[in-house]
């Protein structure tokens, strides 16, 4: 369905529910872009929303790797099977729990995406670190002040090579009169490396 190498599918090509976040497509590729992806890696989703994000990682790493999708969310893990369905993905295990509880039982990985956290900000963020193999990359996108404060305080404690981007990206609207833009929310980016010593 998505005949391109390059990240960013058009939101309109996934199956949406009004309840169920998505990570929208720009911010979609600016996270693969500082995940720093190869084929055959093994990456983790935690709070995979709709999917989208899974999607694009599973394009990324190819069949020789793997994607674990996580969500405490029933509504968001079918909708999340559903989009793999329909961009016949093959390489991705859905995980229907806690993130703090399930990853525990997940092999090493190379990348970890992490959206909604919740209040477990720290705690899961944690458990990454000792998930992550070392030179692995974690990857955030947050939208509260809250979780962003979480975030760095844990982030700076346990990793290297940190680097924080936050985008505004405006969309057009066409009016009877001509074109408007409208601004999204802001949207931090946290990227950063487990060391490889």
């Amino acid at each position: 369905m998505w005949q391109y190498k390059t990240p960013g599918i058009p939101d309109e090509n996934f199956l949406r529910e009004a309840h169920i976040p998505i990570t929208k497509e720009e911010i979609r590729a600016i996270q693969i872009s500082k995940a720093r992806i190869c084929p055959g890696y093994v990456i983790y989703d935690i709070g995979c929303g709709s999917g989208s994000l899974s999607v694009e990682a599973a394009l990324q790493v190819g069949q020789a790797g793997k994607v674990y999708s996580i969500d405490v969310n029933l509504d968001a893990i079918n909708l999340t099977r559903k989009n793999l369905s329909k961009f016949s993905i093959t390489n991705t295990s859905v995980i229907h729990g806690n993130a703090k509880d399930k990853l525990f039982d997940l092999p090493t990985s190379d990348v970890i995406f992490i959206g909604g956290t919740g209040i477990d900000t720290t705690k899961i963020i944690e458990i990454c670190y000792m998930k992550l193999k070392q030179g692995g990359r974690i990857v955030m996108g947050i939208i509260l002040l809250e979780t962003l404060f979480n975030a760095l305080n844990t982030i700076n404690r346990l990793f290297t090579s940190i680097d924080i981007t936050q985008v505004i990206i405006s969309k057009n609207r066409q009016l009877s009169i001509g074109t408007m833009m409208l601004s999204r929310n802001p949207i931090t980016i946290i990227s950063a490396s487990k060391s490889r010593f």
